[in-house]
């Protein structure tokens, strides 16, 4: 089963992105305070348990707690945040995103199968 790892500094985020260039990585933008975000964690969960796409790393970015570094990953990559909210990393460039009740493991699996 693959994990999520819980990216707290500006730091961990730099080192995950620069890793991506040999292993893509897929972001999870979770809010504690939000119930569609709840549901989005339990779909990622889910697929990490079932069969998870092992070519990937998987990194928590809490937008409550670890806000800082929630803004510097939408800056870097371009992607307007939004909570929840996935995005995949390939050579240090967003290939996929996706938010909200969009997050599924049906739709994770389909994205994340053909990487």
């Amino acid at each position: 089963m693959a994990t999520m790892t819980k990216m707290t500094t500006s730091e961990q985020l730099r080192t995950a992105l620069e890793s991506s260039h040999q292993k893509a990585l897929l972001l999870f933008k979770h809010s504690t305070r939000c119930p569609i975000s709840a549901g989005a964690y339990e779909e990622i969960t889910a697929y990490l348990q079932n069969d998870p796409n092992e070519q990937l790393d998987y990194a928590l970015i809490d937008v409550v707690s670890d806000r800082p570094v929630s803004n510097e990953a939408a800056e870097v990559l371009s992607i307007k945040h939004e909570s929840p909210q996935v995005i995949v990393v390939k050579q240090g460039a967003p290939v996929w995103h996706t938010s909200h009740s969009h997050i599924t493991t049906e739709a994770l699996r389909s994205k994340l199968n053909s990487l």
